[in-house]
């Protein structure tokens, strides 16, 4: 079958990589996450391409099975936990170890080991497991970004599912039997120069889509532990599980030396940003995104002016306008006033350090729309809650009013980790819908409220959404 998409000749991995991302955002065949730049791709058709596991020998014989953490194979996690097999999903980025064993409930329904299978679910119903674990896998499924009929792999460009199969392998997990599957859509089965493949790079046994299985029967060999000298110190103190793993070596008398210049996947990464940047965001939107920061400063100037203009009001005609009817003294009305004053004064330092704030912000945030949020939740209920997942952004939004906040992060990378926290948050009884916002600035949101979310005197019938309108009336919190 000849693939969809064309590489030509000469092509570097981060030239395949956006060629493949490019056609399937400009062809729509994406679910949630989206952008799919920059992460694997969770394609339309994930579950019918993850439902044909159930259809090889290899997978039906197995009994451990390491699935990706990636939301693409999510349907395999529940078919390898459905077939009452041992899953591990390795930790997001190999944080906090190397993987996890998912642990479902005794008698867990259907619905229970999907809940078992997504994110949220490898957090609660798992164990870890550490390089000293005695665990042999049978078979591994893997994301990509692209991969070919001969069973290249081209990953996002981290490295990652490489380094798992190398770890696996230097303690035993896995062997040359060990079945290599990956799940993708059929457009990103291109024809990958065999050039590009390096010693460290995982080659796949089985390429699963929504309507073929192809078995690669790959001749390029799998990596057989870490190569040491593909990485660098920077690396390891990211990774501290590799510290560990090469202390171990060390001791066993294996050669652990690292490579003097930083891993090559790293300059490519960075040199690869600008071109991504440029696809997702269009030369003509240059000169909208700078009018759009302009307007946002003015709008906050303009607030801070208000809370001025508040602010100079006498203290004492504000609070005798809301007398009890018991009258005070006139030092008691002094006192209050000065209490008063002291709080404006403090709401408008906060106010300018907003908007200080807002100003000192990257141009690069990816912004995270968090919907669904009950009525009545405070702002600080939820910043625990994102505490408490490792999510902090930023910058936080709060439209309660609407029921929907904004979480600004430094990069794609930080919001999709947000992302995958965030999955199955529930609050006060109400599961919240986190997601990509449709633009990465806050500043543009279209059809957004200028109504703040605590209690105001002005008519309602004044407060409309706007398009020209921006969130800096919202409360927003560093």
């Amino acid at each position: 079958m000849e693939p969809v998409l064309k590489i030509n000749p000469g092509a570097t991995k981060w030239d395949i990589r956006q060629k493949v991302w490019d056609y399937i955002e400009e062809n729509n065949l994406a679910n949630f996450p989206r952008p799919v730049h920059n992460r694997i791709p969770n394609f339309k058709g994930a579950i019918q391409a993850c439902d044909r596991l159930a259809v090889l020998q290899e997978f039906n014989s197995s009994q451990t099975v390491k699935v990706n953490p990636d939301r693409p194979q999510q349907q395999a996690r529940f078919i390898t936990l459905e077939a009452q097999k041992t899953l591990l999903v390795p930790t997001p980025r190999l944080r906090t170890g190397l993987f996890n064993k998912i642990t479902p409930p005794q008698g867990a329904t259907k619905e229970q080991l999907r809940i078992c299978s997504s994110s949220q679910g490898v957090k609660e119903f798992s164990v870890p497991v550490g390089l000293d674990a005695k665990v042999k896998v049978d078979l591994v499924v893997v994301g990509s970004v692209a991969v070919s009929e001969k069973g290249l792999r081209i990953g996002k460009g981290e490295g990652f599912a490489d380094m798992e199969y190398g770890m696996m392998a230097s303690m035993g997990a896995v062997n040359e039997s060990t079945v290599v599957v990956t799940v993708v859509h059929d457009c990103q089965v291109v024809d990958i120069p065999e050039e590009l493949i390096e010693s460290h790079d995982l080659t796949v046994d089985y390429v699963l889509t929504p309507t073929r299985v192809i078995k690669t029967n790959c001749q390029s060999p799998k990596p057989q532990g870490i190569i040491w000298t593909k990485l660098d110190t920077e690396k390891l103190e990211k990774i501290p599980i590799l510290k560990k793993l090469r202390a171990l070596e060390e001791q066993a008398g294996k050669d652990v030396t690292l490579g003097a210049a930083p891993a090559a996947a790293e300059p490519v990464l960075q040199s690869g940003q600008p071109k991504r940047q440029t696809s997702r965001r269009p030369r003509q939107n240059t000169q909208r995104d700078a009018e759009g920061e302009s307007k946002q400063d003015s709008k906050q100037d303009k607030r801070a002016e208000t809370e001025q203009r508040a602010r100079q009001r006498p203290a004492r005609v504000r609070k005798e306008s809301r007398g009890d009817g018991r009258g005070g003294s006139e030092g008691e009305i002094s006192e209050r006033g000065k209490s008063e004053r002291h709080m404006q004064e403090k709401s408008l330092e906060e106010s300018r350090a907003e908007v200080m704030s807002q100003r000192k912000l990257p141009q690069s945030v990816t912004t995270v729309y968090l919907g669904g949020i009950p009525a009545g939740l405070r702002v600080s209920e939820l910043k625990m809650a994102l505490r408490e997942r490792e999510a902090v952004p930023l910058r936080l939004t709060w439209q309660g009013a609407q029921h929907r906040a904004f979480l600004d992060y430094s990069d794609p990378q930080a919001a999709e980790q947000a992302l995958e926290a965030l999955q199955g948050l529930c609050l006060n009884d109400h599961n919240l819908q986190a997601e990509l916002a449709k633009s990465q600035r806050g500043g543009k949101r279209s059809g957004m409220s200028n109504r703040r979310p605590r209690p105001s005197t002005a008519p309602k019938s004044k407060i409309a959404p706007s398009d020209n309108k921006d969130d800096t009336h919202e409360k927003t919190e560093q």
